[in-house]
């Protein structure tokens, strides 16, 4: 028994160690901080810094707004509410409420994925994420979700089913016509659910 207690000590002290960091470790990113209307966390020459009064001032942690919105001052990265992230390029910034708003129609663009023409030119823009939807709206895509999880389910039926007709090892492919028809309609059906 004496040759595995070594490997016990050191087991226990793997297991415990997430533990103890977890412990001593604050997430940065749910910091809140002390805000007041009209603050703005802009990035301005590689980092996120706290504008309010026309003051600038460094920031030492990331930032938590109460709208769940989540300003990593190192990097410019945003996460907003539903999940969607961006980068912040010079001048953009994020408001208390949660509002980004861009710079130049450049780092807007980048935001979305795109790319603007170098002379392109707008007025500001705010980020705010999705607006808010109805009851109604709400209803209508939880129907349509729950029809595209239906279709799923009949997908995955439909090809388990051809997996075991090609699996079951007959030295003639079997004929999975029919199957490849049926799969075909369900994945039309699933294009066309909204």
């Amino acid at each position: 028994m004496k040759p595995f207690a070594p490997l016990l000590v050191l087991l226990a002290a793997l297991a415990a160690a997430p533990v103890a960091q977890a412990q001593s470790s604050k997430t940065p990113a749910d910091n809140r901080v002390d805000l007041q209307n009209g603050d703005q966390f802009v990035m301005q020459n590689g980092a996120v810094v706290r504008r309010r009064n026309g003051q600038t001032t460094g920031l030492s942690q990331n930032v938590r707004l109460p709208n769940g919105t989540k300003v990593n001052v190192k990097s410019g990265i945003v996460e907003l509410p539903t999940g969607k992230m961006i980068t912040l390029k010079e001048g953009d910034y994020v408001a208390a409420d949660g509002g980004v708003m861009y710079a130049t129609p450049q780092s807007a663009a980048a935001a979305r994925g795109e790319t603007a023409p170098a002379d392109a030119k707008f007025g500001e823009v705010v980020d705010r994420g999705p607006a808010p939807t109805s009851a109604a709206d709400v209803d209508a895509r939880l129907s349509g979700l729950n029809r595209r999880v239906e279709l799923m389910a009949q997908k995955i039926q439909l090809l388990n089913q051809k997996i075991s007709l090609l699996s079951q090892g007959n030295p003639k492919a079997p004929d999975t016509t029919q199957l490849d028809g049926q799969l075909k309609a369900l994945d039309e059906q699933l294009r066309a659910v909204k």
